[in-house]
């Protein structure tokens, strides 16, 4: 069984899911991770970030893999190919860096195999932008989760200096929200749009315990 859970960048789709996969006891992928990895090793390897072939070479030659902590759903480590990113790909430069990798339609190819390989594996809550659309359009359950572009700008900050990784300049934060935003709804191959059949949920001002117990009580409906 899938649990789909798509929406903008810092809706709280991964504090979320993650919370979601531990109270259903199902597994949990991160497919924002996939792409994160991906412009990490571009980075590093000096591909353009224009460079779509180069791009595509990289997504079909490194498989991507997570570190699970036995007993925990929820995994704890990434990695492309012999590099553990877990920490590299969570920076300022990676935000900025994802959105026009993650456009690019040969990346996007070779991730949704890796994807539905994982996925289909067993019982996943997947979440990122166009799980309900194209990577699991019959999944059981799809939510698209958003919040305002301020509430969303907030978290981030409080998120990244919690871990002590990214910008923590609301400005700057909240600018690059936006960009990403309109480059993700904008681009060609899978834009990031709810699915018909989603369920459409407005984190702004809610606790996020809230967030999840609909969540759960939407896939338990759907196991009965």
């Amino acid at each position: 069984m899938i649990v789909a859970i798509d929406g903008p960048s810092g809706a709280g789709k991964s504090t979320v899911a993650k919370a979601v996969a531990k109270e259903l006891g199902f597994s949990c992928l991160d497919t924002g991770a996939m792409y994160r990895s991906i412009a990490w090793r571009a980075l590093q390897d000096g591909v353009a970030l224009d460079d779509e072939e180069g791009l595509g070479a990289i997504a079909r030659t490194y498989d991507i893999a997570f570190g699970h902590v036995e007993g925990d759903p929820v995994p704890r480590r990434v990695f492309i190919g012999d590099d553990e990113v877990t920490d590299a790909i969570r920076t300022a430069e990676i935000d900025r860096a994802v959105s026009p990798v993650s456009a690019v339609p040969a990346v996007r190819a070779a991730l949704l195999d890796q994807q539905r390989r994982i996925g289909n594996a067993g019982n996943y809550v997947v979440e990122g932008r166009d799980i309900g659309t194209v990577v699991f359009p019959d999944a059981a359950v799809k939510v698209f989760l958003t919040a305002s572009d301020e509430e969303r700008a907030h978290r981030r900050v409080r998120q990244n200096v919690d871990r002590g990784i990214g910008s923590i300049d609301y400005d700057e934060v909240l600018a690059d929200l936006r960009r990403r935003d309109e480059a993700d709804a904008s681009r060609e191959t899978a834009p990031l749009r709810a699915a018909e059949d989603a369920v459409q949920m407005d984190s702004t001002g809610r606790y996020i315990e809230e967030v999840i117990e609909d969540i759960c009580a939407l896939a338990r409906k759907a196991q009965s």
